[in-house]
């Protein structure tokens, strides 16, 4: 029997031709080139080989060590390229030339698989903003007033998001708790993860708003990703500016962007909404609805400790992108703005250990024994899928990083 080609992905794969990512790697043999390569099953391709072997016009945008040339040609290019592609790995004349230019994935270096220009994380989940605010307020409203008339963010740090994988140290900065007389300083004793998703832009704006329906113009696509928090020192150095320190010591994504067109199966309407919205933000008139349906699982060190789902967040990436820029501020290639901690009304669906924890008070019983916050060599890993065409999967590269004493 000949051997079964990688080209032939295993049945349910979520890594099949229905999805193919991009990413950005180096393989051993050449461990200093990087270049754009598209996953399919457990291998990665080439593509900017492929585009030569074939002769094909996309070489230019492909045979590069970023995917932001890809990125900043805009909607038009990013069809016509995914369409060659799917035709490169499903066509069988094409095979001779496609073979030989694929690497196994456990063979290949992955890279951050673009320059990150900005970094914007929102705060979309009703869900968690809830829980949160129950848990440092008590004896007030949960919800602050304006959280559902606008989407809630801040801008992180661009230099300091990392490609899943990258070990984290541990920050140091300063803490007081309530009862302390004074703060003091030293490494973060709450440690925490947030899982989320992260979305790319690919297409710059000039100054000036981006209308929710130029949504798919903007977005080359999507990624997991955890935005590592310092619960102690955020909490001690948010007031009045928001997170500063306990937050921009590291944010991990995956090597893989998953491109919009892959989801279109996974497109679901967002809750219904109790208040009502200015005009720039109501998309109630969308021709298309403006959720995804990510079905997301976090583990510690390899036990599943949550599932939250993305359908629920109540904030689109639409309305993000647009209210992040109707101040007039532009877009740049490279633009991250992530979704903030995506939790679902469940426990086992609360996606950060302040809330699963109940900031410390309810540790959660695990395999290894009992944890609140993270510890020295926990490893936190977020994957995720959504439905695709015809009963598929479509798979999200993972996000995982290593807990370093700091």
């Amino acid at each position: 029997m000949p051997e079964q080609s990688p080209l032939e992905p295993a049945e349910g794969d979520p890594f099949g031709p229905h999805n193919l990512p991009y990413g950005v790697f180096s393989p051993a043999a050449e461990p200093d080139r990087r270049r754009v390569g598209v996953r399919i099953g457990d291998h990665v391709l080439d593509a900017g080989a492929a585009a030569r072997a074939l002769g094909s016009p996309y070489a230019a945008l492909l045979d590069r060590p970023s995917l932001n040339p890809l990125m900043s040609a805009g909607r038009t290019a990013w069809r016509d390229v995914r369409r060659a592609l799917t035709a490169w790995v499903t066509v069988p004349a094409h095979r001779p030339d496609i073979e030989p230019l694929l690497h196994p994935l456990d063979a290949v270096t992955l890279h951050l698989p673009y320059e990150v220009a900005d970094y914007v994380d929102f705060y979309a989940s009703e869900h968690h903003a809830t829980n949160v605010g129950r848990i440092f307020r008590p004896d007030g409203e949960a919800l602050t007033p304006n959280w559902k008339h606008l989407p809630i963010g801040y801008h992180g740090r661009a230099g300091t998001v990392v490609v899943s994988g990258t070990e984290v140290t541990r920050p140091s900065g300063q803490r007081k708790g309530p009862a302390d007389p004074a703060p003091v300083f030293g490494p973060s004793t709450k440690l925490d993860i947030e899982a989320e998703v992260a979305f790319v832009v690919g297409t710059p704006s000039a100054r000036g708003q981006v209308e929710l329906a130029s949504f798919r113009d903007h977005v080359f696509g999507l990624s997991l990703l955890n935005d590592w928090s310092a619960r102690d020192i955020q909490a001690w150095e948010y007031v009045p500016l928001g997170p500063f320190l306990g937050k921009s010591f590291a944010t991990s994504v995956s090597a893989w962007v998953t491109p919009l067109e892959a989801l279109d199966a996974a497109r679901v309407a967002p809750p219904a909404r109790s208040t009502g919205l200015l005009p720039y933000l109501d998309d109630a008139d969308e021709e298309e609805p403006g959720g995804f349906d990510l079905r997301i699982s976090v583990a510690l060190n390899g036990e599943v400790i949550s599932e939250p789902p993305f359908s629920t967040m109540y904030w689109t990436a639409a309305q993000q992108l647009t209210h992040m820029t109707v101040n007039g501020a532009s877009l740049r290639t490279g633009d991250v703005f992530a979704s903030g901690t995506v939790s679902g009304a469940a426990r086992e669906q609360r996606g950060c250990l302040l809330e699963l924890t109940w900031n410390g008070t309810e540790p959660l019983e695990l395999g290894a024994g009992k944890r609140t916050f993270l510890e020295d060599g926990d490893v936190v890993t977020i994957t995720a899928w959504a439905p695709g065409p015809d009963g598929t999967r479509v798979g999200l590269g993972e996000v995982t990083g290593r807990v370093l004493p700091g």
